[in-house]
């Protein structure tokens, strides 16, 4: 803090993520950084800057974004719907990952990053042949990567991320709060998740 100036900042927090595991620590570490909020007076107003947290472009990037799209990375967040958690699970794809508990699911942060990880792994498989014919191309003015396919699966389904995929952008599909699988594409893009393997079955 500056007395006496017109400005007034908070310093940067920086947490360090832990890796995916820990024998892969080193390639799947990032750095988040909630960078500087401030507050700049003038005679007639108050403004107030936040900037946008920025996260590296790692596996731990892109769960990390994913996770303040979806709750601002609450783990205990049930929305409107009922989806569950810091990633919005649904009840249905839960039974699917052979969780049959939600109230437990809920109040587990270790078993809801497990989760997230086995359903990107799950959804890299179905999509497998769709991400290897897809991935580098544009449909709807929107660079194709495996990373915003897999972003699009967890908000739409695998099975609708393929029906846009091979429809080029004609079928497309929008949650209940309006975010389409277009935006996904886009807002998730260029991360780097080969560290994430694709696996019919994967075991939490």
């Amino acid at each position: 803090m500056k007395k006496g100036n017109l400005y007034l900042s908070l310093p940067i927090l920086v947490l360090l993520l832990s890796g995916f595991g820990n024998e892969n620590r080193n390639r799947s570490e990032s750095l988040f950084f909630s960078e500087e909020i401030s507050t700049v007076h003038t005679k007639e107003n108050t403004f107030y800057r936040k900037k946008i947290p920025f996260l590296a472009r790692d596996y731990n990037g892109f769960k990390e974004a994913v996770a303040f799209k979806e709750s601002q990375g609450k783990y205990h967040v049930v929305n409107g719907y009922g989806y569950l958690g810091k990633y919005q699970f649904g009840t249905s794809t839960l039974e699917r990952l052979r969780i049959y508990q939600p109230d437990l699911f809920l109040k587990n942060p270790s078993l809801q990053e497990k989760a997230f990880a086995a359903l990107c792994s799950l959804n890299k498989w179905i999509l497998r042949k769709d991400i290897q014919r897809s991935v580098g191309k544009k449909i709807n003015g929107i660079d194709i990567t495996e990373s915003g396919i897999l972003a699009a699966a967890h908000l739409a389904g695998a099975g609708n991320v393929k029906k846009f995929l091979r429809s080029k952008g004609q079928e497309s599909t929008k949650d209940a709060y309006n975010s389409s699988i277009e935006d996904y594409m886009k807002a998730f893009a260029y991360y780097d998740t080969s560290f994430i393997k694709a696996t019919k079955k994967p075991a939490l």
